[in-house]
């Protein structure tokens, strides 16, 4: 993330990097992580790391590209301060969410159904990923297979029909071989299901 001082100047530097690479091949968004942004729009952290942002922000929109935050290190209301915030500095168009509903719930920061009533109307992105709230002071939640976790999908996909959303949901599973196989086909039909009612 950009948030540790020692390290925002190179992981910027990567970030640039990348945006000129994904406009060589055509890629329209970047998305990332920036890393457990203060609460708090008064921590000096917050000004440094929006500095950092909107560097990136102008960057995608030379290349033609939108910076989408990936949520879940973050509430959603500061997610979407610091969003209002580069807009101030940048201009509104090319910065919006990836919303990871599973982050939210595994980080232990927000119900995503609610989530979308925060800052829904910046969500570019959907992962497909359900997950378990975190049991413990000091570890993430579990990620399970989609539907057997905390993210309510039916109430999820008709939030997202009703303020509009019509891109894409990536389907996300943080395991390997034949059981991520399985998963992601049992989470293609409840999804499928679920978009067509």
């Amino acid at each position: 993330g950009l948030i540790p001082s020692d390290y925002r100047v190179e992981r910027l530097k990567m970030l640039m990097e990348g945006s000129d690479f994904a406009k060589k091949i055509h890629v329209t968004d970047l998305a990332t992580h920036v890393g457990y942004m203060p609460e708090n729009p008064y921590d000096p952290k917050y000004a440094e790391v929006l500095v950092a942002c909107k560097a990136i922000v102008e960057k995608c929109k030379e290349n033609g590209q939108n910076f989408l935050f990936e949520t879940g290190q973050e509430t959603p209301v500061t997610l979407k301060r610091a969003i209002q915030d580069i807009e101030k500095a940048v201009g509104k168009g090319n910065v919006g969410i990836n919303l990871d509903p599973a982050n939210l719930i595994m980080y232990g920061k927000a119900n995503p159904v609610d989530a979308l009533e925060v800052f829904g109307e910046y969500v570019m992105g959907i992962h497909g990923k359900d997950g378990k709230y975190p049991t413990d002071g000091h570890h993430l939640g579990d990620e399970v297979p989609l539907g057997q976790g905390k993210v309510n999908y039916p109430a999820f996909i008709a939030k997202l029909k009703e303020i509009g959303y019509q891109g894409d949901i990536t389907i996300e599973r943080e395991i390997s071989g034949e059981e991520q196989k399985k998963d992601i086909r049992m989470a293609k039909e409840l999804l499928d299901k679920l978009i067509a009612e």
